[in-house]
């Protein structure tokens, strides 16, 4: 990398408006699948990721080197071009990017003017996510499930509505109309989306008759992972206590927000599992933390940790000793959980099940890394 990109790439200039990690993901596979079309990749991905700025600077970059001599690639121009260099450095400083924030607030904001009547003092979650997803389908995010209208061929395009309708059960909901949604429809609304995106890694204009951007090759992943990293701020500013799931069985599906501590140690149950019981915890977790959770799913939960623990019960016992390891699985059998007989006590808060499943939880990850760092053999 030449010394004057280097220099002249101020990162100050720019905010991201993407999850990082989703942003370099996207850049590191522009640069690592070289193609002639590399560039309205690269100019799309900083479109929608930083802006205009960003785009113009690229721009401004000269797309070969002053070397004639340089060995041309399947770049398009040389392997090693300024715009090259240029896009590289960016996605390897991506961490370094600043994130867009809402702006600090105005004067009518902080005085509480009456100047516009008819704002809101109250943010109305349903009309702003009916215009995240407008955001998505303007950018082509919903073309791969919805079709796209050309003035060349535009009869045959698919029932959004219907789309809509054969995975919520409820017809008649596109074009949105938020004003019409109750709490169960909005909720799984927002849960069908995230199943609909797909992100156009390309797009060409269509001038003839003013038609407008096309967009082609398709990807849900960085969609989804984008579409979960907005939609959940816009609950959160809303106030509402549940998220999309980004990882386990519920993927994509609300859950009950925990804390941080919480969430970590979901994350390590997940990913640090022997494969033989990842997918009894992945449905334990699905089973306590969905926004339709009941009782009876949260009892369910927690006796599948309560079984795969039991299978670990001698290395407990050779950890913790006799007779402790035996109070770990004495609340689950004196208690209405596992067994259900009549002798044992059903009268306690749901907080208790709360507790104890968090508490099995954790003592499956422990027992995932005393596995661990068992010496081989």
């Amino acid at each position: 990398m030449s010394d004057d990109v280097a220099v002249s790439l101020d990162l100050s200039n720019y905010e991201l408006l993407w999850p990082t990690q989703v942003f370099v993901a996207e850049g590191e596979r522009i640069l690592r699948v070289a193609s002639l079309s590399w560039e309205k990749q690269a100019k799309w991905l900083l479109t929608e990721a930083l802006g205009s700025t960003a785009v113009a600077d690229f721009e401004e970059r000269p797309d070969h080197n002053n070397d004639p001599f340089a060995a041309t690639g399947v770049w398009g121009s040389t392997h090693a071009g300024a715009r090259v260099d240029w896009f590289t450095e960016l996605v390897n400083r991506a961490s370094e990017l600043r994130h867009a924030v809402a702006p600090r607030p105005y004067w009518p904001q902080r005085h509480g003017s009456s100047l516009f009547p008819g704002s809101r003092t109250t943010r109305d979650a349903r009309q702003d996510f009916a215009r995240l997803i407008g955001d998505f389908a303007s950018s082509g995010y919903l073309v791969e499930m919805f079709g796209e209208y050309c003035v060349d061929d535009h009869d045959d395009l698919p029932d959004a509505s219907e789309a809509i309708e054969r995975r919520l059960g409820i017809p008649g909901l596109w074009p949105l109309a938020p004003e019409a949604w109750d709490e169960d429809t909005f909720y799984g609304l927002i849960e069908v989306f995230h199943d609909l995106v797909s992100r156009p890694r390309t797009r060409w204009f269509h001038n003839f008759s003013g038609c407008g951007w096309h967009h082609e090759e398709f990807h849900n992943r960085p969609a989804r992972d984008l579409y979960r990293w907005k939609a959940n701020r816009l609950l959160h500013e809303a106030g509402i206590e549940y998220e999309l799931a980004t990882e386990g069985e519920d993927l994509g599906r609300l859950i009950a927000v925990t804390d941080d501590a919480r969430s970590q140690l979901v994350h390590r149950a997940l990913t640090d599992s022997a494969p033989d019981i990842t997918t009894r915890i992945r449905h334990a977790i699905a089973l306590y933390r969905g926004r339709d959770t009941t009782v009876e799913s949260k009892r369910s939960a927690i006796v599948t940790l309560a079984g795969i623990l039991e299978e670990r019960r001698a290395l407990i016992k050779d950890q913790i000793g006799k007779p402790d390891e035996g109070a770990l699985f004495e609340v689950a059998n004196r208690y209405d959980l596992r067994h259900r007989k009549a002798d044992q006590r059903g009268d306690y808060a749901e907080a208790f099940l709360d507790w104890i499943f968090w508490w099995y939880l954790a003592t499956v990850e422990l027992t995932n890394r005393l596995i661990a760092s068992r010496p081989p053999g």
